[in-house]
């Protein structure tokens, strides 16, 4: 019932590729689930595997708005005629918005859409019943976890989307994420997802305990001096939760009245569109939210615990 034709956009962020899904949704129709980037011979595919299976594509779900989940949705609605839905608050171009704690209906299929907030702010989550399969897109991926970075990602609503997924959804067979294989043991794989956010946030917590710091002494105290390429990505997540424990008056931030040094700004302002090609820097900046640059060091302390 459920095909996959994987993007070929290879990298750091997309693994092997983005992941679009085609459903079966009997009758002949179909729904295809993040068409991904705007690759001519990626659209292709996802149409011949329609045709293969005999069914027409009858409309274009979007979990989110990334560049390596959506632009694609326009080649394949003019390839195919299917409507193109997203989430509300999405800045995509689209035909109508997706029905939010409803069910997209097409053919056979009542495709759940769950808010799914945290990654993004216009991110979904899709629950096909007759699979017992979660289309999680950028929330829980095939392998890996996912980066979590502000200004378009937040941690609080991450962490509550994972919990509302444990919660409701406990009888979810598979994930299908937006990359990487399909996860065949839900459960186990969303309360892995809780936990490895749960110890993070104790680390930092951790290193505060032991003295104030800043987002750069965090990361090369918690992650591995062998993973230095990955600092920049690890900076964000790390600011992710430093931003809820502030706001939940747990930590407190103090700029600090000194220019940051060359390493300091390689690991909070990386230089990603110098390093990569257009299309791969623009996924890149979209995950980890670099275009909201950290022009003042702050250092970071426990208020309470």
């Amino acid at each position: 019932m459920v095909t996959l034709v994987r993007a070929p956009n290879p990298s750091a962020m997309t693994l092997s590729g983005t992941n679009s899904y085609l459903i079966d949704c009997g009758n002949g129709d179909a729904i295809v689930v993040d068409p991904g980037p705007a690759i001519s011979t990626h659209v292709d595919a996802i149409v011949a595997a329609a045709r293969e299976r005999g069914l027409t594509i009858r409309a274009i779900a979007l979990t989110h708005g990334h560049a390596d989940h959506a632009p694609a949705a326009r080649l394949l609605a003019a390839a195919t005629g299917a409507p193109v839905y997203a989430h509300p608050r999405s800045n995509v171009e689209r035909d109508a918005d997706l029905p939010l704690e409803g069910a997209l209906r097409i053919g056979n299929v009542a495709l759940q859409t769950i808010d799914a907030p945290g990654h993004t702010f216009d991110h979904v989550v899709f629950y096909l019943p007759q699979e017992r399969a979660l289309f999680t897109g950028d929330v829980i991926l095939g392998e890996g976890t996912v980066a979590i970075a502000p200004p378009g990602g937040a941690m609080r609503p991450y962490q509550r989307t994972l919990q509302r997924l444990a919660a409701e959804f406990g009888d979810a067979r598979t994930i299908y994420g937006g990359h990487g294989p399909a996860v065949t043991d839900a459960r186990a794989k969303i309360a892995e997802y809780v936990a490895h956010r749960r110890m993070r946030e104790e680390q930092i917590l951790d290193a505060l305990r032991e003295a104030p710091a800043t987002i750069p002494d965090l990361v090369k105290r918690i992650y591995s001096p062998e993973r230095q390429v990955l600092w920049p990505a690890m900076a964000r997540q790390v600011l992710a939760h430093l931003i809820a424990l502030e706001e939940e008056g747990r930590v407190t931030a103090t700029p600090l009245d000194r220019a940051m040094t060359a390493e300091e700004i390689a690991i909070l302002n990386p230089r990603i569109e110098e390093i990569l090609r257009p299309d791969e820097a623009a996924v890149v900046i979209a995950e980890l939210g670099t275009e909201m640059r950290l022009d003042t060091l702050h250092r970071y302390e426990l208020t309470r615990e």
